[in-house]
């Protein structure tokens, strides 16, 4: 299978999730979409679950030789995560990051600050938090974000994707209670591949896909 968007995905998504819904499984919901390209994800999968909605905003340190090239993941205030193996590869030390990681915890908190407006974070606490996300390349961030929720202490984690790569998907059922995952094929380039329409998200699209799920809740 592949989706016509994001959207198509999250539709998709929610109607494996809400088969669990109705059998009990899911219960005291809440949805966090992993800004910006998992937000329209989420948003129909809290739309068709009648719950929730709020982010989740994390930020990825990239390489200094290739820029979009991801080897390590921030959450709040959190130490960076770092894929440890691509460190030794590139001879980097974290330190030698740390100036990329401030840069990126920065923007963090912007993005924080704007999708929400000021407002604090739902509250995770014994809550069955659905985490969601366009899907899993390397897993890095989303176990990042995965690490971070456990230490709110949740009542249950499901990690819900329309797509992920073997390994990827292999390292966050370790992290999480459950994992959902529409495609896995047996090798995964890029998430866009899965995708007619897999256009960059906006800060813009984000704010307004929160609103459209709070004015219906």
């Amino acid at each position: 299978m592949s989706f016509r968007d994001r959207a198509h995905a999250g539709r998709e998504l929610a109607l494996r999730l809400v088969e669990w819904a109705d059998s009990g499984d899911l219960v005291n919901l809440l949805v966090l979409g992993l800004p910006r390209g998992g937000v329209p994800v989420a948003a129909q999968v809290a739309r068709a679950l009648h719950a929730p909605l709020d982010v989740l905003v994390t930020g990825k340190v990239s390489t200094p030789v290739r820029p979009g090239a991801a080897i390590g993941a921030i959450v709040a205030e959190e130490p960076p995560l770092f894929d440890r193996r691509a460190l030794e590869m590139l001879r980097l030390t974290p330190d030698r990051l740390g100036s990329d990681v401030a840069r990126e915890r920065t923007e963090l908190h912007r993005r924080e600050h704007l999708y929400r407006g000021g407002r604090p974070a739902t509250s995770v606490r014994g809550r069955t938090v659905v985490l969601v996300d366009d899907g899993l390349a390397t897993g890095l961030t989303m176990t990042a974000a995965l690490r971070f929720l456990r230490r709110l202490r949740p009542g249950r984690l499901v990690v819900a994707v329309p797509v992920g790569g073997p390994r990827a998907v292999d390292q966050v059922r370790q992290e999480a209670d459950e994992l959902v995952c529409l495609e896995q094929p047996a090798s995964l380039h890029a998430i866009g591949e899965w995708y007619e329409d897999f256009a960059e998200v906006s800060d813009t699209q984000v704010v307004e896909a929160l609103r459209a799920v709070e004015a219906t809740a």
